[in-house]
């Protein structure tokens, strides 16, 4: 069975919004190592419409990055969305109606990880319907001060924390899963 396995780079104060303003002087070949490796493990990428609309433009129109580009382009794509009717990006499929149940589905008939990478409506959503598996925080030594951050005015969601490494940048790698007592 699949596990949802969601990554964010995330500032110190919880940012999430823009990271292509504030990341890059942290990456280094150590982050570099553990997203290819996250890239390698995904049988398919979950993701909400937002991130979709995003991606979809410019994944499929760029000329840089192309290895990423290609993996982006061929993997398998869900997107949770009640108001994508039609989804034109290759090999993707518009999750609606009863979500949760069509995502405890996907988990069963999928080997490999269903990875996500930004989508924050989305995490809090699978968390609280108790179906992200993984949650895996890239912390970066910077408080960027405003943006959407992760967790805005959301339930408690007690997590373990089950790994975790700092890069030579200072950033923290961190996994968690949900904590259930």
């Amino acid at each position: 069975m699949a596990k949802i396995i969601s990554s964010f780079f995330i500032s110190v104060d919880g940012v999430v919004e823009s990271p292509d303003k504030w990341h890059f002087p942290y990456w280094n070949d150590e982050m570099g190592a553990v997203v290819e490796a996250g890239m390698r493990s995904a049988a398919a990428m979950l993701m909400g419409r937002k991130l979709y609309d995003e991606w979809s433009a410019y994944w499929t129109s760029t000329e840089a990055d192309q290895d990423i580009a290609q993996s982006f382009n061929n993997v398998r794509k869900y997107v949770v969305s009640n108001t994508l009717e039609k989804a034109d990006w290759a090999n993707t499929t518009v999750i609606n109606g009863d979500v949760a149940a069509k995502l405890r589905d996907l988990k069963k008939q999928t080997d490999g990880d269903i990875q996500m990478s930004g989508s924050a409506t989305t995490v809090r959503w699978l968390l609280a319907n108790g179906l992200l598996d993984e949650l895996r925080l890239f912390v970066h030594p910077i408080a960027v001060g405003r943006g959407r951050r992760l967790f805005e005015d959301t339930p408690t969601h007690p997590l373990k924390l089950v790994k975790s490494e700092t890069f030579q940048t200072g950033v923290l790698n961190l996994t968690y899963v949900p904590d259930a007592g």
